[in-house]
């Protein structure tokens, strides 16, 4: 999630917002999903449409039919990966906060997904060894996108939710670079969130059981990236 630049134009009027639909269908109920989570005073940190066109291409070439998302916000990336799903697909999606949780499950159930995703409430590092102990895994695609400051926590539990060919997808990985700089002071994720992506970066540079690369991106929310992992074993 990334705080954006300001623009006046809704996605689906941008010239290129054609290319990131699904069929042309759900265009106005992402639009819907975005405008009703901003009037509720929701951070404008959801993913781009374009971003979402690219989950929903990722979850459809790994054949997902059950995917976890850490960080639901206002359900706009939870639309974009439920819809990837195939008949009897599963979504479970995590989000700390109560009241954005309020506002994606209203979204969710406008896109008509209300039987395809499981919202849970609180924080999700509590919510994950619930979620293993209950045998909810393994999960095909898993997509961290919450508070950066427990990236390395969220891909710990995520490798033991998943199984071999399991995509692990985390966002906002470079952050304008500023994970190379020791003396970076990002504005919106804070020095612990900085220290968080750095941190998992370690752990994912020594996880053995995984291949991954980092992708940088440059958009409307300026200079980041994402990183893919792909279990192995």
């Amino acid at each position: 999630m990334r705080a954006p630049c300001t623009r006046a134009s809704s996605p689906s009027s941008l010239p290129w917002f054609g290319v990131t639909a699904i069929g042309g269908s759900p265009a106005a109920a992402l639009d819907a999903t975005l405008q009703d989570s901003a009037e509720a005073g929701l951070p404008s940190i959801a993913v781009t449409p374009n971003q979402g066109k690219l989950l929903w291409l990722l979850a459809r070439v790994q054949g997902a039919r059950a995917i976890l998302e850490l960080g639901t916000l206002g359900g706009y990336s939870t639309i974009w990966l439920a819809r990837a799903l195939p008949v009897g697909g599963r979504l479970v999606t995590l989000e700390a906060e109560a009241e954005y949780a309020e506002i994606a499950r209203a979204n969710i159930a406008r896109a008509g997904l209300a039987q395809t995703v499981e919202l849970h409430v609180g924080p999700a590092l509590q919510t994950l060894p619930q979620l293993l102990a209950e045998g909810a895994g393994p999960f095909d695609l898993i997509f961290i996108d919450a508070d950066k400051k427990n990236n390395p926590g969220y891909f710990e539990w995520s490798l033991k939710l998943s199984r071999p060919g399991t995509l692990i997808i985390v966002d906002n990985v470079v952050r304008d670079s500023a994970i190379l700089d020791p003396d970076a002071d990002d504005p919106t994720l804070g020095n612990e969130g900085i220290r968080g992506v750095r941190h998992f970066f370690e752990k994912l540079a020594a996880e053995q059981g995984v291949d991954a690369t980092a992708i940088q991106t440059v958009g409307s929310k300026g200079y980041d990236g994402f990183a893919l992992a792909i279990v192995s074993g």
